[in-house]
């Protein structure tokens, strides 16, 4: 009996599912609960063609395995193909030149970045060299609101053709 009632009312589960990964995915928009509802509708449709719950299952399993795997990557490539490469936040900050401001007395220091902006900043560990006002610096990470830099090597200057 509890076996007949899971099988008859199997469909509703499934459209609920469905519903559900529908809605997540709307408001995630990664693709993942979208494969996850494609699959569930792969089970609804094994259901309907009046497979037992477990094959039911397996069906919605299997497919929403190989959407995961073989669709989602290439689907998330092709909408991300526009996107603007140009590093943001925190991430345009590394590998960025500095010159000193504040020399680092036993302590953090000062720098400004090139691009204006004016940060504390500590020495990297692997940095060995003193700085003082003037220096140019490299900045390798960022620590909270405080720059760690290393002294930066010095540009390659162009040679002309004779």
């Amino acid at each position: 009996m509890p076996g007949d009632v899971l099988t008859s009312w199997a469909w509703v589960f499934w459209l609920a599912l469905i519903l559900v990964f529908l809605i997540i995915e709307v408001l995630s928009l990664s693709f993942l609960f979208l494969m996850l509802a494609v699959g569930s509708l792969g089970g609804l449709v094994a259901g309907l063609l009046g497979a037992p719950w477990w094959v039911e299952l397996i069906v919605a399993a299997v497919i929403s395995l190989l959407l995961l795997f073989f669709v989602r990557p290439p689907l998330m490539r092709f909408t991300h193909r526009g996107a603007d490469p140009a590093r943001s936040n925190i991430d345009a900050l590394l590998g960025t030149r500095a010159t000193v401001v504040k020399t680092f007395d036993d302590g953090p220091g000062q720098v400004k970045l090139s691009n204006g902006e004016t940060w504390t900043a500590r020495l990297a560990d692997r940095a060995t060299a003193a700085l003082v006002e003037g220096d140019t610096v490299q900045v390798d990470s960022i620590d909270g609101a405080t720059a760690v830099v290393s002294p930066a090597q010095p540009e390659p200057t162009e040679k002309s053709p004779s």
